[in-house]
């Protein structure tokens, strides 16, 4: 196997039996998934000596590849007794990105879905810092998130991302850092990578899980954790004035977990207290959990 020259953090990834050090080259213009897009992968963390909810990342790459017509070849247990192993490569000074992956090296009838007997797996591991927890800004993007009947959306599939990184682009030729993107009927669904609560006169709301985006894990662990602390959340559909009315907004995802809204269009938007109180319990949290 090949190793790309390319300029990268340091990464390592497990494929077919062994550990390689590098971006590893793993299919070619033949490979299904590098025509056709049939690719899922998950997202889960190692910081500070702990992988909060590594077990459930591990779950959900399996899920994502069956809602995709792939064969899953690796057990949840296995993924993460993988992870562990390759953890051990790292110093343990930057923040590791795990991600598992699955895909399709072949198509089945005249070529276009998937044959689930040719799924790969690889589980790629690289260092990669989370962002400051002093918040970002976001403007509302002109693209829309798709609906089941469109795309896969109950995959975290790689398909679904050139929308997102639009959106981004979008965005940032506006000046700001992330986008609040809507779903086809025009409410609130999502930014373009991760999920969105916000908070109006101490009540924490984020959208309904209507099938346009994954309700993440992070997402869930925040809204649970807030709920034993005394803070329930309700999940309803939410208008873009609902957000330019709050007094917070936080945003919940693997890459970095918690982190306040700080600016929406034109209107700043102090860190509030209870997006602190989120991000401070999930760390107590995730530091309470067993480390392997």
């Amino acid at each position: 196997m090949s190793l790309s020259t390319a300029a990268q953090s340091k990464t390592w990834t497990y494929v077919e039996g062994d550990w390689y050090e590098g971006n590893v080259a793993v299919i070619g213009p033949r490979s299904h998934a590098m025509w056709l897009g049939t690719s899922v992968f998950d997202g889960a963390r190692w910081f500070e000596g702990v992988a909060p909810d590594l077990d459930l990342h591990s779950q959900r790459v399996n899920a994502s590849a069956i809602s995709l017509g792939l064969k899953p070849t690796m057990a949840p247990e296995e993924i993460v007794g993988l992870t562990w192993e390759g953890l051990k490569k790292f110093d343990g000074n930057t923040a590791v990105y795990i991600r598992p992956m699955y895909w399709a090296e072949h198509g089945g009838y005249m070529g276009v879905p998937a044959d689930p007997s040719s799924t790969r797996f690889c589980l790629c591991l690289y260092e990669a810092p989370m962002i400051a927890p002093s918040g970002f800004s976001v403007a509302v993007s002109p693209f829309r998130r798709p609906t089941i009947e469109t795309m896969p959306t109950n995959a975290k599939a790689g398909c679904l991302y050139p929308n997102n990184g639009r959106a981004i682009l979008e965005a940032k030729m506006r000046g700001f850092d992330n986008a609040l993107v809507l779903d086809m009927l025009g409410n609130v669904a999502e930014t373009a990578s991760s999920n969105v609560f916000l908070v109006k006169d101490g009540q924490v709301m984020t959208p309904t899980a209507n099938g346009t985006f994954l309700a993440g894990i992070t997402r869930s662990r925040v809204i649970s954790l807030l709920a034993d602390y005394g803070f329930r959340t309700v999940e309803r559909t939410l208008t873009v004035r609902d957000f330019r009315e709050a007094d917070e907004i936080f945003s919940t995802g693997n890459h970095s977990k918690v982190v306040p809204v700080i600016k929406m269009e034109d209107r700043d938007i102090q860190p509030g207290p209870i997006a602190r109180k989120a991000r401070e319990l999930y760390w107590e949290w995730a530091h309470s959990t067993p480390k392997d």
